[in-house]
């Protein structure tokens, strides 16, 4: 293992290890440990206050995780050879309308357990003020939902990345939607995770699309108002929903269904 160097917490005006005037009546200097710490974060004895404590531990433990030895760009590199957990930010800088473009990042965990490949990256574009909100296993879908987005006036969106292997063992490790199913038995079997509900007679439409020689099917849905976006990639299928109120829906159909055309495998 490589020496790891441990990075002084903060810049304070106090030293370490510094000598306090006598405070025993005899004349003999009392030595306490002032560890990068200001005379406001040291308390009685010498000890830290919690924030410093907190400040400092932080540090060290951040030193620890990036593998630190003297070089920042090595402690990066070493974060970005693994898998993180929880959200990492994909969205791009603005177009000109405003609108981001959002890539699942190499770097975010995922996956069903052993023996199951990476996710394969998706991509889609979302209007000002969307903004990634936490996955609860809560939510309709529970832990096999990847992502969320959403915006208290308009609307809200995630997305569910399942396992073929739910639906049928002889799919492989290429999984293609046609191959799992036309669009009215797609829909009939993977809707309820989307809306909670058996989807008999609420559907509205569904469209057969390709791109990039995938086949993607859209299914829009009412009540609730719904668009569920269907594909397949490696050994997976991806549900990309988008839904909203019924007041909201009514102002922003144009953009909902903007988002929900969006979608693709990258």
């Amino acid at each position: 293992m490589g020496t790891t160097t441990l990075l002084g917490c903060c810049s304070f005006s106090w030293g370490c290890n510094q000598k306090i005037k006598p405070s025993d009546g005899h004349g003999n200097w009392i030595s306490r440990t002032r560890a990068c710490c200001s005379d406001e974060n040291v308390c009685d004895d010498g000890l830290w206050k919690r924030r410093t404590a907190l400040v400092c531990g932080v540090s060290l433990i951040s030193s620890a995780v990036l593998g630190y030895s003297g070089g920042a760009g090595q402690g990066l590199a070493a974060v970005k050879q693994g898998l993180l957990a929880g959200r990492v930010p994909g969205l791009s800088e603005p177009d000109e309308q405003g609108w981001k473009t959002y890539r699942r990042p190499d770097e975010k965990s995922g996956g069903h357990g052993v023996g199951w490949s990476p996710i394969i990256p998706y991509s889609f574009s979302v209007p000002p003020q969307w903004e990634e909100v936490p996955v609860s296993i809560a939510d309709l879908g529970g832990t096999e939902i990847d992502l969320r987005f959403a915006n208290s006036k308009q609307g809200r969106l995630f997305v569910i990345v399942a396992p073929v292997l739910r639906f049928a063992d002889n799919l492989g490790d290429d999984a293609r939607l046609e191959l799992i199913g036309p669009p009215d038995k797609v829909i009939s079997a993977f809707g309820p995770e989307v809306i909670g509900e058996n989807v008999e007679g609420k559907v509205l439409s569904m469209d057969v699309s390709q791109h990039s020689g995938r086949t993607y099917y859209q299914f829009e849905l009412e009540p609730p108002h719904v668009i569920i976006t269907a594909t397949a990639a490696g050994n997976r299928l991806y549900l990309f929903s988008v839904t909203a109120n019924g007041l909201q829906w009514k102002r922003n159909y144009k953009d909902l269904k903007k988002i929900a055309d969006s979608f693709r495998i990258v």
